[in-house]
This record gives structure tokens, C-alpha cells and sequence, in this order.
């Protein structure tokens, strides 16, 4: 069993990457540093410049945001963390967007007192920096590294905070040293009541879905999948109603929901909201439809997060990866430990996935992520089957190798390093199309 001391610092880890979240995590982080570049300037701003990263610009352009009964993108979630934004909520900043806010949000935006830009010759994928001016008066916050890690805070050019080129309190948490094997041994054998909290992850995640079928998200893939139990129904035919089909309907509901902008809250993984939702949603439909206990579901939730965080510290939060295939990847080896398999069988499950999702693009948030989840979930399913078949890709083949931590450092060197480019070709596309 692993240490007590080494348990705190990987309780520690999960209960920092997992929280919850209301929206796409990157306009969210956005209107996060606005708010808190407002706070500090204490009045409402006459004029607010934000300058972005590539890939926050990227996931932010095509995301509805939360209680405005539909607007997408970035403009609304500044002038809303600027009016109603509370900085203190986290990733919940907008938590108290109402129908007149939006309308005063409406009237900033025509007034065209928000700059929006590129922030150039940063190496940093996730980088905020936000300047709020009123009056005589003005006040600079920046994010960086993390969606809710201040690095920079200053008013009237008083430096307030500065951790850019020093350690944020955030990182001076010892970071526990993961493997696959450490990870399963954590969720396997940690004493219940030390991790009994990531049962939120199931509560909030799942009611998600359920809010989705009762409207009308995005492209409505969960519902249209939810219906293929329907004798009418054309999926039928090819679906059914089994478990399978309840997966893919209730993760991908899930994410229509939370890429429209529904003012639902999710759990997130690693500053994503998908993440998250992929990362427990399969989990909790596979053990309550296979009436798994209470501890088998904690322990397959707790394996399945800590799985995509550790796939995540050496990815990166942002990337030209698509997120699901870190988060699917975790919640084949929770739906492996729920089939009975072991370390190895889940470790079998890590290199299938691998071998079959590696290259998967983020084209940025949008409705159509719902797709992505649910092939990364239908992936994630079938690897599952296959390891308890004692069936794994060989190193032969691709980019897996023998050792599996080595076949994840692959997966996550070619997502951060080698499709750095491609990342640069996507963004390009998505700001030059015509009509």
C-alpha cells in the first residue's frame, strides 16, 4: 500500500485538478481574469484589452456561454466578467450572470469598449492578460499555466503580484511521481472515506447529461442517441438499447449541453469540462448498469481521473491533442477495473487507446465536441474488451512500446511537441474561412 504521506499528496493532486466548472474552461478562464482585473481596478471599466494565447483564442471562439441564452464566444463572457463576474468563484465566475446582465453585456459590446488580440512571441499555451481601465485609473491581471493560476496582478502600475518567472503557491505543492502502476495502486487500495469525494465527479457529471435530454443542445447527440432504444427510431436498427448505447448517449448529452452554454455545472479534469465529463460519465453508466457496488465505482472514478491527470502533467493543459483521448483514456481503465481486469489488463487498455486515438486534432471547443467524446468513449469501451480478452497492442506496432509509461511519454511528446504545427495550421484555418 502506498505511504500515507505519498496518499495525502496524490488526495491533494486530484482535489486540485478535479472542481467544478460552469461553461468551456477557456472563455470561463477569460471572463475569470477579467473579473479580477476589474476587482482590482474598483470601477466599472470605460475600456477593457485582452490579449490571448493561440490556443485560448482556439477554444474559446465557438462555445456558448453559460445564462445567456445562447451567445458564443468571447465577447459576451468579458463584458459579463466584468459586470458580474466574482473572481473568488473560480471557474464558476459567472455563476450569477442573469437575463439583465446579458442585456448590459449586449450594451458594452456595442459601445466596442472590448479589444480583443493575439498575444505574440509567448511560448506559453495558456496565457490571460487582461488590462481594465476607468477614469485616470487602471489595473492589469494575467493567467498563465493553469486556468485559475494568477501570475500577475497590478493597479495604477503598483505591482500587486507577480509569479511570472517565480513559483506560483500553487506549484509549491510537492507533485507526487506517477506511473500507470502508482495510479492503480492508489485507486485500488486508498482507504474508502480518503477518496469518497470524487463521488461528486458522478453527481454532478450525470445530472449534467440528464438536464441535456430534457432541451435542445448543440446537435443533439445524446438525445438522438438516448433515443435509439425507440422501435421508430432509425438508430435502432443499429444501436439498441443496451449499455453501450447509454454511455455514448449520456456522455456526449453531457457536452451538448455544456458547449451550448447551459448553465449546468460539471466536474472538470484538468481544466476541461470534457475532460471531466469523459472522464466519469462512461464509468458511472457501465457500474450502475452492471449494479457494481458503491467502493468498485469510487475506486474505477478515482482510476479513471488520476489516469488523465497523469497523462496530462506531461501533455500540457492545452494542446494540439484533442483532450478526449487523455480523458477517454482514463475512463477505459476505470471500465477495465469495473470488468474485473487488473493492473495489467488496464495497462493494456492505456496502450490500445493509444494506438488508436494518437493524432486526434482540437480544433477548438464547439458543439461538435460531442462527437469527439463519443468516439473517445466508443474507443475507450472497445479497449476495455479487448484487454479483458488478454488482447494488447504489440510494440511493433506504432508508437506503443513494451512499458506503458514510456508508450504515454509518446503519446504526450507528439500532442505538446510534434503537433505543435499542426496546431499553428488549425488556428490559421479557423480565422481565415469565407463564407
Amino acid at each position: 500500500m502506498i505511504e500515507k504521506s505519498e496518499r495525502e499528496q496524490i488526495i491533494a493532486l486530484i482535489k486540485r485538478e478535479v472542481v467544478p466548472a460552469i461553461g468551456c474552461t477557456e472563455p470561463i478562464a477569460v471572463a475569470l481574469c477579467v473579473a479580477r482585473a476589474t476587482e482590482l481596478l474598483g470601477h466599472r471599466p470605460q475600456r477593457i484589452n485582452v490579449w490571448l494565447s493561440a490556443n485560448i483564442l482556439k477554444n474559446a471562439m465557438g462555445v456558448g456561454i453559460p445564462g445567456t441564452g445562447g451567445m458564443i464566444g468571447l465577447p459576451i463572457a468579458i463584458a459579463l466578467g466584468a459586470l458580474v463576474g466574482k473572481s473568488a468563484y473560480q471557474l464558476e465566475v459567472l455563476k450569477d450572470t442573469t437575463p439583465a446582465a446579458v442585456e448590459e453585456g449586449k450594451r458594452l459590446i456595442d459601445e466596442k469598449i472590448i479589444s480583443i488580440a493575439l498575444k505574440e512571441q509567448i511560448e506559453e499555451k495558456l496565457y490571460i492578460e487582461v488590462s481594465c481601465e476607468a477614469a485616470s485609473h487602471s489595473a492589469t491581471a494575467i493567467i498563465s499555466g493553469g486556468h485559475t493560476r494568477f501570475v500577475f496582478e497590478s493597479r495604477d502600475g503598483q505591482v500587486i503580484l507577480d509569479h511570472r518567472t517565480g513559483t506560483h503557491e500553487e506549484d509549491e505543492e510537492k507533485a507526487p511521481e506517477l506511473t500507470l502502476r502508482k495510479v492503480f495502486e492508489f485507486a485500488d487500495t486508498a482507504p474508502l472515506d480518503e477518496i469518497a469525494f470524487i463521488q461528486e465527479a458522478r453527481q454532478l457529471n450525470k445530472n449534467a447529461a440528464e438536464q441535456s435530454f430534457k432541451g435542445c443542445y448543440g446537435h443533439e447527440l445524446g438525445r438522438t442517441l438516448r433515443n435509439s432504444d425507440s422501435s421508430h427510431s432509425f438508430l435502432s436498427k443499429f444501436m439498441g438499447n443496451n449499455t453501450f448505447t447509454h454511455i455514448l448517449s449520456y456522455t456526449s448529452g453531457a457536452c451538448d449541453a455544456r458547449m451550448a452554454g447551459a448553465k449546468i455545472p460539471v466536474m472538470s479534469n484538468s481544466g476541461s469540462g470534457n475532460q471531466g465529463i469523459a472522464a466519469t460519465v462512461p464509468v458511472v453508466v457501465y457500474a450502475e448498469d452492471n449494479h457494481k457496488t458503491e467502493e468498485e465505482l469510487t475506486r474505477a472514478l478515482v482510476l479513471s481521473h488520476l489516469t488523465a491527470i497523469y497523462i496530462k502533467q506531461s501533455l500540457g493543459r492545452l494542446s494540439a491533442l484533442c483532450g478526449c483521448v487523455v480523458a477517454a483514456t482514463g475512463s477505459s481503465c476505470g471500465i477495465t477495473y469495473l470488468m474485473g481486469g487488473r493492473y495489467e489488463q488496464v495497462s493494456y487498455a492505456v496502450q490500445n487507446m493509444i494506438a488508436t486515438l494518437t493524432g486526434m486534432i482540437c480544433d477548438g471547443a464547439k458543439p461538435s465536441c460531442a462527437l469527439k467524446l463519443t468516439s473517445g468513449v466508443s474507443t475507450a469501451v472497445l479497449s476495455a474488451i479487448l484487454a479483458m480478452e488478454q488482447k494488447c497492442v504489440t510494440p511493433v506496432e506504432g508508437i506503443v512500446e513494451g512499458n506503458v509509461d514510456r508508450s504515454i511519454r509518446n503519446l504526450t511528446h507528439i500532442g505538446s511537441v510534434g503537433m505543435n504545427e499542426t496546431d499553428k495550421m488549425v488556428l490559421d484555418i479557423m480565422t481565415h474561412k469565407q463564407d
